[in-house]
């Protein structure tokens, strides 16, 4: 870009990230209500759960855990978004990620806001939680997943203003004459003061470099400390060394199709066809393909230790796995989370975008089945008994799930409508130095 473009460039830049924050349209209302509608049925389930107890749903002595777990893994994964996308990325100065960091980063608050209720509701009685807190024991797992998910989330929603503090300052200078008072010093807080000075640069970028340091190790602990609440049990495939890297790699395989989804609707949604190009979704696909091979070598890894070993009890989960009522799953979760994407992915047959989009979308119906086949048919197995645990989640569990996603979605949705999607100072610091460069290039040249 020549330094001549860098005004019209920001100009538009604005423009378009800014307009979805000015102007609403019909269909996001109506989106917006459709999403209430969801979550208030999925509250209406809830109420009747704590009405009649744990009893209102499919689960039981033997296999306790369901659908509630299963989305708390399934959205704690996709909380390593903005970790990987945004952190690590920063981390080692790939320029190209700028477009997409916000995104990613809104998507680990909401996914962490949602998955932090879900074992909440699964307790029975919300009341529960005060309990952990009040004689909870240190040695257990889940006193530790309550401190490494409500410190991930902190860090997370600081790492996610940071970078805002200029664009809320952008968005202060742009107010209109006709804007409420309220909303004028709301905006005002949280601007800082931000005028653009070479210090006030310096100390923005020096913390945001600290949190993106800090935000690493608490999604690795996140997610290590989550495998533990089934890795430290006696139980056929849980009883695994392996669990901690398999639900960090499995987070990042999940994380990342996420972001790729949300961008794709974002891009559309909101014309940003300009600044997320088909460069981002092509990059973030050799990422995705990266971990589906560790995802995959992990997955084979796991199988073939069980399968050596031969117990009984794991002879009897394998037996269910591949062969018994949980085999339509798991080689749901073999063709649609490694065979289809890797083919996707590989072979570069027709459009770019729509190629990478529909190896996202079947790798996250994939990881949500296959958190299913982690917990029910382990729980399944007996223990005392000879018959097999049966598990078939109630109406109330499919629709507390069903408000769960919907509550995700209505996160991000009004997000878009409160803060750009977008960093607008990083991309134009980005044209600018880009122009910098060309210009010192043809200098040279002319030299």
């Amino acid at each position: 870009m020549k330094a001549g473009d860098i005004g019209g460039y920001r100009e538009r830049l604005e423009r378009t990230v800014f307009n979805p924050l000015t102007q609403t349209s019909v269909g996001f209302y109506l989106l917006v209500l459709v999403l209430l509608g969801v979550v208030g049925w999925g509250l209406y389930a809830y109420i009747v759960q704590l009405r009649f107890g744990l009893l209102a749903t499919g689960l039981r002595d033997q296999v306790m855990w369901g659908v509630y777990i299963l989305n708390f893994v399934f959205f704690l994964g996709i909380a390593m978004a903005g970790t990987v996308i945004s952190a690590i990325l920063r981390l080692t100065h790939a320029g190209w990620r700028t477009p997409i960091t916000r995104m990613a980063e809104i998507i680990t608050v909401a996914a962490l806001m949602i998955g932090g209720l879900m074992p909440v509701i699964d307790m029975g009685r919300p009341e529960r939680v005060w309990e952990i807190f009040v004689y909870g024991r240190f040695q257990s797992a889940i006193v530790w997943d309550i401190l490494v998910i409500t410190t991930y989330l902190i860090g997370s929603l600081i790492y996610l203003y940071l970078p805002l503090i200029p664009d809320f300052a952008l968005m202060r200078d742009r107010l209109s004459d006709g804007a409420s008072t309220i909303k004028r010093k709301v905006i005002n807080l949280l601007a800082l003061g931000w005028q653009n000075t070479v210090e006030q640069k310096h100390r923005l970028e020096k913390a945001i470099g600290i949190m993106a340091i800090a935000v690493v190790p608490m999604a690795v602990m996140t997610h290590t400390v989550a495998s533990f609440i089934f890795a430290w049990m006696l139980r056929p495939g849980w009883d695994s060394t392996i669990y901690g890297i398999y639900f960090v790699v499995g987070a990042l395989f999940s994380g990342l199709a996420t972001v790729l989804i949300v961008m794709a609707i974002t891009r559309r949604v909101f014309h940003l066809e300009e600044y997320i190009t088909e460069k981002h979704f092509r990059y973030l696909s050799y990422l995705l393909l990266t971990s589906l091979l560790l995802y995959l070598y992990l997955v084979v890894t796991e199988f073939l230790a069980i399968g050596y070993k031969l117990k009984l009890e794991e002879k009897e989960l394998l037996n269910l796995l591949f062969t018994g009522q949980a085999a339509p799953w798991f080689w749901f979760f073999i063709i649609a989370g490694f065979v289809i994407p890797a083919f996707l992915l590989v072979f570069r047959v027709g459009q770019t975008i729509h190629r990478i989009i529909t190896a996202a979308i079947f790798i996250n119906m994939a990881m949500w089945v296959s958190r299913l086949l982690i917990i029910v048919p382990t729980l399944q197995v007996p223990q005392i008994s000879e018959s097999l645990g049966v598990y078939t989640p109630s109406w109330v569990e499919w629709s507390i799930t069903a408000a769960a996603f919907a509550g995700f979605i209505l996160i991000f949705t009004v997000a878009s409508k409160l803060i750009p999607l977008v960093s607008i100072w990083e991309l134009a610091e980005d044209a600018e130095t880009e122009a910098h460069s060309e210009s010192t290039g043809e200098v040279a040249e002319a030299g």
